[in-house]
């Protein structure tokens, strides 16, 4: 099987974490149901709260059917903000996917470097950098993961 054919028939899951609708829904209709045609179908399981996101990623286990491969965290969020969670993320997950983390403005990349995210976007959500974004993050994950299997 190509390498092609692998990563279509892959099912990815993405983690997202906003406590404003409105962005989880700007983020889930930017995505579609696939980021890339050459890529495989995505499963986004959505978070309002870091309690409910921290549970959930508690209760994964290392090799589970359903890994996470990306997690997109909300800069802006509140009470507790993505770049916070990306760094705890990073400092808690062992071999933690890859986090891109929106943010409110240009300036707050150095916010994002600082929490350890692999990418950052802005406000309001460009639908077409999103998921050119999300592909490559994706992309290197697979290649990652295969590299170490």
């Amino acid at each position: 099987m190509s390498e092609n054919a692998g990563a279509r028939e892959r099912k990815y899951f993405i983690v997202l974490y906003s406590d404003d609708v409105t962005v989880r829904e700007a983020v889930i209709g930017a995505l579609g149901s696939r980021v890339s045609p050459e890529m495989g179908e995505h499963v986004i399981h959505q978070f309002a709260t870091a309690a409910a996101l921290r549970l959930f990623v508690d209760g994964k286990k290392v090799g589970s059917e359903s890994p996470i491969d990306l997690f997109i965290l909300d800069g802006e969020a509140v009470p507790e903000g993505g770049i916070g969670m990306a760094r705890q993320l990073k400092d808690e997950v062992f071999n933690c996917p890859p986090v891109m983390v929106i943010t409110g403005r240009k300036e707050d990349a150095w916010l994002a470097a600082w929490s350890r995210a692999e990418a950052n976007v802005l406000h309001p959500v460009d639908p077409f950098t999103l998921s050119r974004t999300v592909a490559d993050l994706l992309r290197a994950r697979t290649i990652a993961t295969n590299a170490t299997a």
